[in-house]
């Protein structure tokens, strides 16, 4: 079929062909509105009520406005982000998890000398809570972590579209070079987390944004790598707040 043609028996890239829908440029530049205003939300003291059931709040924003801007700009084709979850895509999920924590821990390992990384401040406050606030910080991951997929599938989708409708470039080309420019504001939102250290947001968070990525690029399901972020984030911090409590 060509190297512009997707592959046998997988639905194509939504969107940048103008399936289900069209969308140009103003419309992308709404989604693109949409994910500022859902980071500065995640972030800002507005949106973090005092009780422990707000916590959940900035991650349910997170998601839910550049869902409603591409409802906005898309109607029901909003929904072709998203497909019933297969076996397949179960096994796609963990295989990816899992590779995940393999390379981050890698990286991290190989250059840990050199970066000078930062923790994850999440960490600390795992360590010190209660068992119910412990709880509602892990649930919480889930809307912001689909938050963060959004995050990055949608750019992707954005830079696609560009690349290859506007700019002609191949199908092939411009999936790869989308997969690695949507890492980049990924990496970016963490900066705050990480204490500001952009060779370890870049290096390290990228290498993790990457793999992610490849559960939707494979799939073309958010559920899919939501999965995979989610399973990958409550490994890495259940297993920190295991160690915390065995040291203590």
């Amino acid at each position: 079929m060509g190297q512009d043609a997707p592959h046998a028996g997988a639905p194509d890239f939504p969107f940048y062909r103008g399936v289900p829908v069209v969308l140009g440029g103003r419309q992308w530049l709404v989604v693109m509105a949409a994910l500022a205003l859902a980071c500065w939300l995640l972030v800002s003291p507005w949106t973090r009520p005092s009780m422990p059931g707000g916590l959940l709040l900035p991650g349910v924003l997170f998601c839910s406005v550049p869902l409603a801007a591409l409802a906005l700009v898309a109607g029901r084709a909003w929904t072709a982000l998203f497909a019933r979850v297969s076996g397949r895509d179960a096994a796609l999920m963990l295989g990816i998890a899992v590779l995940n924590l393999a390379v981050t821990l890698l990286v991290g390992w190989t250059l840990a000398d050199r970066l000078h990384s930062a923790a994850n401040p999440l960490f600390a406050t795992l360590s010190s809570a209660d068992g119910a606030t412990r709880s509602i910080l892990f649930l919480a991951m889930v809307p912001q972590l689909l938050g963060e997929e959004l995050f990055t599938v949608l750019p992707f989708l954005a830079c696609l579209w560009l690349l290859h409708a506007r700019c002609g470039l191949g199908r092939g080309r411009a999936v790869l070079l989308a997969w690695l420019v949507s890492a980049i504001p990924f990496c970016l939102i963490h900066l705050p987390t990480y204490d500001w250290n952009l060779a370890q947001c870049l290096i390290v968070i990228g290498s993790a944004r990457l793999v992610l990525s490849v559960a939707y690029l494979v799939s073309r399901n958010v559920w899919v790598s939501t999965g995979a972020h989610v399973i990958n984030d409550w490994a890495l911090f259940g297993s920190g707040l295991a160690a915390s409590a065995a040291a203590h």
